[in-house]
């Protein structure tokens, strides 16, 4: 599992948390482990995202990607416009090199592949490393691995469709996908 961390330094505390994401399972797991010693609000879409962050005080916020047909780079660039102190997680199971720029140019200060847990985003954001090596040639299997979890999110999910979109087998897709994300 790779991620994208960008330079941090000491991060402030953090007490008001904004968790957006159009999977509700997800969202009430993030909710639920955050909520123990945090105030958190939480969004399916940006527009119930975007009048959350106008009410209160945020410290944090957690974005999904995709959130439905709005885009959570949209989300990220006008919550760090409206709050230029707000630390920012982006997350997603399909994460571009394409995406990762766009996100950072918007304004997120972390960019990480879903699964992942409320405390090791919260971590990733409270960590003070290094710029990745952007040098680092990616695999075979990590860029087969992201060119497939970006057609099934084109198709939303469907694994018919998106095996078609490549061309090879339903079966051959679902073997691929039992496989977890390719390490480095």
């Amino acid at each position: 599992m790779v991620e994208f961390v960008l330079t941090m330094g000491s991060a402030p505390a953090i007490r008001n948390v904004l968790i957006v994401d159009d999977d509700v399972r997800i969202l009430d797991s993030w909710k639920r482990s955050a909520e123990r010693e945090r105030t958190v609000h939480s969004a399916t879409d940006s527009v119930t995202a975007k009048r959350l962050a106008q009410l209160h005080p945020l410290d944090m916020a957690l974005v999904d990607l995709r959130l439905g047909t709005s885009s959570g780079i949209e989300l990220v660039r006008e919550l760090r416009r409206t709050s230029p102190n707000l630390m920012i997680a982006l997350c997603s199971g399909y994460v571009s090199v394409e995406a990762t720029v766009a996100a950072v140019r918007a304004g997120a200060d972390v960019i990480v592949f879903k699964p992942i847990t409320f405390r090791e985003i919260l971590a990733r954001l409270q960590e003070n490393l290094d710029e990745p090596d952007l040098d680092e040639t990616p695999t075979l299997a990590k860029a087969e691995w992201e060119h497939i979890m970006r057609v099934l999110s084109d198709c939303h999910g469907n694994i018919t469709a998106a095996a078609k979109k490549l061309g090879i087998f339903r079966s051959s897709l679902q073997r691929r996908l039992r496989k977890y994300a390719p390490h480095d």
